[in-house]
């Protein structure tokens, strides 16, 4: 018999929930294996947070089926919630304590044996640089301590899952590093979803990225993936003198597909900027430079344009709002 296939972390099967009539979550499906970092995008009001909060337990699913590491979150809350480190968007954190009695405090709300817990804490403080700031009053910390003790809280009993709804929200560039960084180092070890705005930091940071719109998933993917399967198209920039009347058929020698999107007016040294595009994801910079230079134009610059994470999204995005336009029964 063939071995079974490993559990995922997390499952979402159909997943709705709606408000007075409103859909903030509508029929969603997808899996997490255990050890990846998943960055979850949408615009305010797309249904992120909503569908963190059932994953965790916080809030009621209308239907669907949602599981953490094999366990229902429906019918099995107290075992999920055992399993899961949760950083909501706004951590409520008690001011007037000090980091070290909140991780105590919180590890033993976690069940953590009081003779490892000690040992624990102190790991979760180097982990997260907190060590300096140990004894220190949270109320008294900057925005990014606080936000790094919320992540400690989050991983202090060894979750293999972690969920965090903009952990970043906030921070300045220095702690933004700090935190992705941190983030980076639970890759393998648990499962993460994490929710930003930041959407450099998650492409920086996360293996896949679900795109989330009006509640539904749009797209899904790693971002080289989404790139090819949102934008489907490769561009380049060149800077050219010479006789370009020759350059389309030169294109269409290293790709059919290949063609001129726009060109920009000769300058004073005769050079033109030239846009391309096609629909073939394989780099073909070298061969366009070979071509050129065949035909005897002179080139002042070559680079192919790659669309970030933001296009992919708003592109996604924008395609999703386009469908429901057209069909609005879509919308629900």
């Amino acid at each position: 018999m063939s071995p079974l296939p490993p559990q995922p972390a997390i499952e979402v099967n159909h997943l709705v929930k709606a408000y007075a009539g409103v859909t903030a979550v509508n029929d969603i499906s997808f899996t997490v294996p255990k050890g990846e970092i998943i960055g979850f995008l949408g615009p305010n009001g797309a249904g992120k947070s909503t569908t963190m909060r059932i994953l965790t337990g916080y809030l009621p699913a209308t239907s669907g089926h949602v599981s953490i590491c094999g366990f229902p979150v429906a019918s099995e809350p107290d075992a999920v919630k055992r399993r899961i480190g949760y950083m909501p968007e706004n951590n409520p954190l008690p001011e007037e304590m000090r980091v070290s009695e909140y991780l105590y405090f919180r590890g033993r709300l976690k069940e953590i044996a009081r003779g490892k817990l000690g040992s624990r804490i102190d790991e979760v403080l180097e982990l997260c640089d907190l060590k300096r700031v140990r004894h220190k009053i949270i109320g008294k910390l900057s925005k990014g301590f606080r936000q790094r003790v919320g992540i400690a809280e989050s991983v202090l009993a060894e979750p293999p899952v972690i969920i965090m709804d903009e952990p970043t929200i906030g921070l300045d560039p220095h702690q933004i590093l700090i935190v992705r960084d941190l983030i980076s180092s639970l890759r393998g070890r648990m499962t993460v979803l994490i929710s930003s705005h930041i959407l450099p930091e998650i492409e920086m940071t996360c293996d896949r990225v679900l795109i989330i719109n009006q509640g539904r998933i749009v797209a899904q993917g790693t971002p080289a993936d989404l790139r090819k399967e949102v934008l489907g198209q490769s561009a380049y920039e060149i800077e050219a003198a010479g006789p370009l009347g020759s350059l389309p058929f030169l294109l269409g020698t290293i790709d059919p597909g290949l063609a001129v999107a726009s060109e920009g007016p000769v300058d004073e040294h005769g050079f033109r900027t030239i846009k391309l595009k096609t629909l073939n994801p394989d780099d073909a910079g070298e061969a366009i430079l070979r071509a050129c230079l065949s035909e005897g134009l002179r080139i002042r610059s070559l680079s192919r344009n790659h669309p970030t994470l933001e296009d992919v999204f708003l592109a996604a995005t924008r395609r999703s709002w386009d469908a429901v336009a057209e069909n609005p029964k879509a919308r629900t």
